[in-house]
């Protein structure tokens, strides 16, 4: 006996609400940190570790500020399956990585390292550049490209 199902049908869309041209252009750390900024909750800068991804296009122009995950006072799992997801979905062509260290310390930790080179390597899979990894702190920043530390 046949048993009889129905497969789902799956959709590629990215309906933007906005023109491109209405996006603001990253060219600097400096301009990425203030759009990250803008997105963060203030409250918890200092409490619990975030993880952000700006997508871009092609030119450099934010198509969207995706929150990764939420995590303890001194680390953040990241999903790279999350990122991809939504780098894919948006069309995206190029990302800018962020995360905030509750302690004010913003070098970067060896595992900040790490998760850098994990997703830029993944990232190569699929014609994506990563820019740069900022990491705040309620006080400053610092970028991973600013210091030579983007290997690509």
């Amino acid at each position: 006996m046949k048993t009889q199902f129905e497969v789902c049908e799956i959709k590629l869309a990215y309906k933007p609400k906005f023109k491109i041209s209405d996006r603001p252009i990253v060219k600097s750390s400096l301009v990425a940190h203030r759009l990250f900024r803008e997105q963060w909750n203030e409250d918890t800068m200092q409490f619990l570790e975030e993880f952000k991804v700006m997508l871009l296009n092609r030119s450099n122009r934010v198509l969207g500020i995706i929150d990764i995950s939420f995590g303890g006072i001194s680390q953040v799992s990241v999903d790279l399956k999350v990122i991809f997801a939504a780098a894919l979905k948006a069309g995206a062509s190029c990302m800018i990585l962020a995360h905030n260290h509750p302690s004010g310390n913003p070098k970067p930790s060896s595992a900040d390292m790490q998760l850098t080179q994990k997703i830029v390597s993944a990232a190569s899979l699929f014609n994506i550049d990563v820019h740069d990894h900022i990491i705040l702190t309620s006080e400053e920043y610092y970028s991973y490209e600013d210091n030579g530390m983007m290997l690509k």
